[in-house]
């Protein structure tokens, strides 16, 4: 994965513009019915926001990055969590309600989701996929672009291994957002995630610059 440029003053300026440095970044963990505290990306942000979301039915991982010129920006970060105690419709209902409040606040251009995959256990492989469906619908409802990245597509793509283990992916992650973060897995393979796709967004521009006459 591409290395990004340092901060420029100019980038500096405009990004404090939009988004105050008090509102960002956030680094937040919910419980039970508590919303995350994000922060609320104004319309007129020039920079476009990728949201990586780690679907699960009990933990769910995100993180938000800024597309700044001069490389991605921690924006916010975090897990949602619901009790293993509560049934499988009232996890899905504090789901729809904690993620509807993230994309809101956050204004997503682009929401990364991470595909299914559970070997051997059906069960859970089901729970994961009624989370993914709430993730997709509630994006696309928001008029994000919705893509999907397979764990080891994203492990290929952040470490260069597709067999990497979560702290080679934690540590790489810290490395290219250029700070020192502490965060559960699930949110840093949500910020993986986003990354993925800013690198794949990243890799078209120069094919395409490269192909004009």
């Amino acid at each position: 994965m591409r290395k990004f440029a340092g901060d420029t003053p100019k980038s500096k300026r405009s990004l404090e513009q939009h988004i105050p440095a008090q509102n960002r970044p956030q680094v937040t963990s919910s419980k039970g019915h508590d919303l995350p505290e994000v922060p609320k990306v104004p319309v007129d942000c020039p920079f476009p926001v990728v949201l990586g979301i780690d679907p699960g039915t009990r933990v769910l991982g995100f993180g938000a990055l800024l597309a700044a010129d001069d490389g991605p920006r921690l924006l916010a970060a975090g897990v949602l969590r619901a009790p293993a105690k509560w049934s499988p419709s009232q996890r899905l209902g504090r789901l729809h309600e904690g993620v509807e409040h993230i994309i809101a606040n956050l204004r997503p251009r682009v929401v990364a989701v991470e595909t299914a995959f559970v070997a051997g256990n059906v069960k859970s492989a089901l729970r994961i996929g009624e989370g993914r469906g709430l993730v997709l619908a509630l994006a696309a409802r928001a008029g994000a672009e919705v893509l999907e990245y397979s764990p080891a597509s994203v492990k290929k793509c952040v470490v260069g291994n597709g067999a990497a283990s979560k702290p080679q992916v934690a540590r790489m992650v810290s490395s290219l957002l250029r700070t020192e973060i502490s965060l559960p897995d699930d949110a840093t393979d949500a910020l993986a995630l986003a990354l993925t796709y800013l690198h794949a967004q990243s890799m078209r521009e120069r094919l395409g610059q490269a192909h004009r006459p």
